[in-house]
């Protein structure tokens, strides 16, 4: 999991600050432990492909495993004023022990039957607000089965928010409909010490130690089929209003240490629920992956793609696109920087493979390409049995031509006849998902059927204040395609 907070940052704040000395990042160097404002966290380094003995600084090029970057001040203060461990200037001391925690309300309403189903296992993962072990089922239909149980301590819960942030993680993990490319989620319990998340237990292993085990790049057509998985199961969570938040290869898992095995998105523990026209504020993610817009506390779903693009780079050629040996550095290069394409292996890479990683990695999020508009890119178009998702896009586009002026909207019909193959193949797939009947026309009652599919919490209210304050709708309420 990555940093996260959300306070406003002074502008005095935002000043770029290399905090590490030589001392110090000589005694960080050999210290495999969890940072306490982690910001790059791979898993265990003994558990890794490219383990190695040599001491090493972060570099560029993923070859080894290697401790965080040198937090920024402000990120240390805000994250620790988020989790209630640091005493913020010019404020009352924090309370210790019970104390701090009499105004907490820690009972989440979960069943307290976890032991009496489930014995626990072996720890086989540990982040920085719970840790991971295998259980075995005891009774019921899994009986005999194993799962995997991610165990976060009541008493890591010091503030409203942290409770809030396992709260929510529960109610995505309910809500998002099933995928092949998402952990499943069978329960939560609780007791008086720690909440208790049961899923599936993936044994594969992280991408990330995938990508180190093959020296740092794949293949173009190994890793399309990497890239198909991640937006696969991003589309649905953006359709489903979800945003994860912190897409990184560390939160890939994969079902198995079979070379073909599925990938698998985890951790929704920084996820939020987002309507199609909200922007977030909060600081969340992870240095290495987050998004300019999130920098600039003005983001949706838009920040995954980001994300992912940063991920696809990674697979491509081996190395990062935005890189400095602290977060302050990194924030200031994803800001201010462009990726390189130049370096090898680039110019040997396809066309399609630059262009698509460039699209990824626009950093006007206006003109990022979705998911699904990713998944129709002719990079990855090959791969027929794709499935597309609809587009929360979609909706977003006919809502902006509805509220649009009459000149707006002729401007917009012409430009319409102007799209390319690639663009008209998104639109035709898209106005097919909407269900047009038998005389190739869809109504607002297309749209209303098609979200229902998908209604999580993101969309409560939706169809009152969204559709109904449309009257003009009605107006165009039928469209040939």
């Amino acid at each position: 999991m990555g940093l996260c907070y959300g306070k406003p940052i002074q502008k005095s704040e935002l000043q770029v600050e290399n905090l590490s000395s030589p001392a110090e990042s000589k005694n960080e160097l050999p210290n495999p432990k969890p940072h306490k404002t982690p910001i790059y966290s791979p898993s265990s380094y003994k558990n890794s492909p490219a383990n190695s003995s040599v001491r090493s600084t972060p570099l560029r090029f993923l070859k080894r495993p290697f401790p965080p970057p040198s937090p920024a001040k402000h990120i240390k203060a805000l994250l620790a004023r988020r989790h209630g461990s640091l005493k913020p200037p010019n404020e009352a001391s924090i309370p210790e022990g019970g104390e701090a925690e009499l105004c907490l309300d820690k009972k989440f309403g979960f069943s307290k039957q976890f032991f009496s189903k489930y014995e626990l296992g072996e720890e086989v993962g540990r982040g920085h607000f719970g840790y991971t072990c295998s259980a075995r089922v005891k009774k019921g239909e899994m009986k005999g089965e194993e799962v995997a149980v991610k165990v976060i301590p009541k008493l890591k819960m010091t503030t409203a928010i942290a409770i809030e942030d396992v709260r929510r993680e529960v109610r995505i993990l309910s809500s998002i409909t099933s995928h092949k490319n998402l952990v499943k989620f069978y329960d939560a319990y609780e007791d008086e010490e720690n909440v208790y998340l049961v899923m599936e237990l993936c044994k594969g292993g992280e991408l990330l130690d995938r990508i180190l085990s093959r020296g740092g790049k794949y293949s173009e057509q190994d890793a399309k089929v990497v890239m198909i998985q991640i937006l696969s199961v991003a589309a649905l969570c953006h359709l489903q209003g979800v945003v994860h938040r912190d897409l990184k290869p560390e939160n890939f898992l994969y079902t198995s240490k079979d070379e073909n095995a599925s990938l698998k998105a985890i951790d929704f523990g920084l996820s939020d629920f987002v309507k199609p026209d909200e922007r977030l504020n909060d600081i969340v993610g992870s240095a290495y992956y987050v998004a300019p817009e999130v920098l600039h506390r003005s983001y949706g779903t838009e920040a995954d793609i980001w994300s992912i693009g940063v991920i696809a780079y990674i697979l491509l050629c081996g190395s990062r696109p935005f890189w400095a040996r602290t977060e302050s550095g990194i924030f200031r290069a994803v800001l201010k920087t462009e990726p390189s394409f130049e370096e090898a292996p680039w110019p040997s890479l396809s066309d399609d493979a630059k262009d698509f990683t460039r699209q990824l990695l626009n950093k006007d999020y206006r003109r990022r390409m979705t998911a699904v508009q990713a998944l129709c890119h002719p990079w990855l178009r090959e791969f027929e049995e794709v499935k597309l998702p609809l587009d929360i896009l979609v909706y977003k586009l006919v809502k902006a031509y509805i509220c649009s002026s009459s000149l707006r909207k002729s401007a917009l019909r012409a430009l319409a006849k102007t799209l390319s193959p690639s663009q008209l193949s998104y639109m035709r797939e898209q106005f097919a998902l909407l269900g047009p009947n038998s005389s190739g026309l869809i109504s607002l009652q297309n749209f209303k059927t098609a979200l229902s599919k998908n209604l999580t919490e993101a969309y409560e209210g939706l169809e009152s204040s969204r559709f109904r304050q449309h009257d003009e709708f009605s107006t165009v309420q039928k469209t040939r395609f």
